[in-house]
């Protein structure tokens, strides 16, 4: 792409967990970028106290997934171009946005696997919930403006969520992918089980600007002789 073309957020189909195999459905590019994307982290604990207790600790029981919330705008007003390849059609669009992530996949018995891309935001997850409101209308009652809320839960394949839960030693060698909202304090705090180390694994990998890592840029952590 040259630079300081704008880059649009895109929408991509999958029709498998590991994110390998585009849907036929393909992928939709917005029409204009969002002024705002929602990211909710969540962790619970159990908080059941015995009866006759004063208090109880804050046992922890899971990470939950990822709660990811965007607004699409949908135009064919004219005043906007419409992106190469749409028809212009604020219903057509719709109905391609559906195709991809909300429509039910007849081969994989379930809907697509949605991957969201933009700038640094690397979103992997599922639809849960699309609200569409139609705004204005041509004389014969055709939409030509709509906006869709939209909210995706974040998604881990097995071989994600093993080696973020460390099911592998930390004595070996690993090597990550940066994802979006990952710092190098907390990947280290990942495998190490402590963040102070991240100096030593910036060092490793020569990273010149260790505060700005890129989504999808691999990281080595080699074994750490820990420290007390």
């Amino acid at each position: 792409m040259p630079e300081g073309e704008l880059k649009k957020l895109k929408m991509i189909g999958y029709t498998d967990s590991e994110f390998k195999n585009k849907a036929d459905s393909g992928e939709f590019t917005t029409l204009v970028n969002p002024e705002k994307y929602n990211l909710s982290y969540k962790i619970e604990y159990d908080d059941q106290q015995g009866q006759g207790s004063s208090s109880v600790p804050a046992k922890f029981t899971k990470i939950k997934p990822q709660d990811f919330e965007i607004e699409f705008l949908f135009d064919s007003t004219g005043v906007i171009a419409p992106p190469n390849g749409s028809s212009g059609s604020v219903q057509d669009e719709l109905d391609k946005f559906r195709s991809i992530a909300f429509t039910y996949n007849g081969d994989e018995h379930r809907p697509n696997f949605i991957k969201l891309v933009w700038g640094s935001l690397l979103f992997k997850g599922v639809l849960m919930s699309m609200d569409v409101e139609y705004k204005l209308f041509k004389p014969s009652g055709e939409p030509i403006r709509a906006t869709a809320k939209c909210s995706f839960k974040g998604h881990q394949d097995d071989e994600e969520r093993a080696a973020e839960e460390k099911k592998s030693s930390p004595d070996l060698t690993h090597v990550r992918q940066v994802k979006a909202g990952d710092t190098l304090p907390l990947m280290t705090h990942r495998i190490y089980g402590d963040s102070k180390y991240y100096l030593e694994v910036a060092k490793y990998n020569k990273l010149s600007n260790f505060r700005k890592l890129t989504p999808g840029q691999q990281i080595v952590f080699p074994p750490i002789e820990k420290q007390s």
